[in-house]
């Protein structure tokens, strides 16, 4: 299992690429910082709502407070994900208690997301909701293989967490997930859907976009293999790790991100406030 690589070190493949485009942004203040997390946040809400990974009220993705660091912030239980703004957000400490805000936390992201927190100091995002290919994928027990060049970014680095144990409600049960995720930046549910983590909320959200369309495209890939009575083609193991040195790297999953913030912010900017 490799370690996390640090966002401000690319790889030799991807330098050349990325050396020349717009980066992060560095903030002035810890309340500067603050305030951009919950904006990244509530876009993230927003964008997973209209790729129809909203079901009922589950799902959760947050964001580690610069300054508390041991507390999160997520969505209110119960809000739909299409309604969420940044002064909707409620910030949660480690032991469940809702520290800023007057709205209910969801049992199961208190549980999961308390204990990856904890797992990866590294991550300051992390995303997980029943999204459809997700789940479908998730059945499956199983890994993704390497058949396209967007899951190579997933490629050696992620995990499986193969002992469903119902509703995650206990700790217990995120500490479980949080061993299955590792150092990876993803880890697939089985029976339950997917997780991602990012060194930015940005990239966690972009790490759940894409491989919930992995998992769609292998569903597809399969069944027409079925079909056909072909095998799936597989990226060398050479060629999947070139891959995902270049998209899969912290500064690809956070740049990657980046034009859909622009599209949600042009469509439905009343979640910056």
């Amino acid at each position: 299992m490799n370690a996390p690589q640090k966002f401000n070190e690319p790889t030799a493949a991807s330098q050349k690429m990325y050396s020349s485009l717009p980066q992060p942004p560095v903030f002035a203040t810890v309340a500067e910082e603050r305030q951009h997390r919950k904006q990244r946040l509530a876009a993230s809400f927003r964008l997973f709502s209209k790729f129809g990974f909203d079901e009922g009220v589950v799902g959760h993705i947050t964001a580690r407070d610069p300054e508390f660091t041991d507390t999160f912030w997520v969505n209110p239980f119960g809000m739909h994900f299409s309604l969420i703004k940044a002064s909707d957000l409620i910030r949660v400490g480690h032991d469940g208690k809702v520290v800023e805000g007057d709205r209910p936390v969801n049992a199961a992201a208190f549980a999961i997301h308390s204990r990856v927190h904890a797992a990866r100091p590294d991550s300051v995002g992390a995303a997980h909701s029943h999204s459809t290919y997700g789940r479908a994928f998730a059945a499956l027990g199983r890994k993704l293989d390497p058949i396209s060049q967007d899951v190579c970014a997933f490629y050696e680095d992620h995990g499986l967490y193969d002992d469903y144990g119902g509703v995650a409600v206990e700790t217990d049960e995120g500490q479980q997930i949080a061993n299955a995720l590792g150092s990876y930046k993803a880890v697939i549910l089985k029976n339950h859907g997917l997780l991602t983590v990012g060194q930015t909320v940005d990239e966690a959200a972009w790490w759940f976009i894409t491989m919930d369309r992995s998992c769609q495209v292998q569903l597809l890939a399969e069944a027409a293999a079925a079909h056909s009575g072909q095998k799936l083609s597989l990226v060398s193991k050479e060629s999947a790790t070139q891959a995902r040195q270049i998209v899969g790297t912290p500064f690809s999953g956070w740049f990657q991100f980046q034009s859909l913030y622009a599209r949600i912010l042009k469509e439905q900017p009343d979640f910056l406030d």
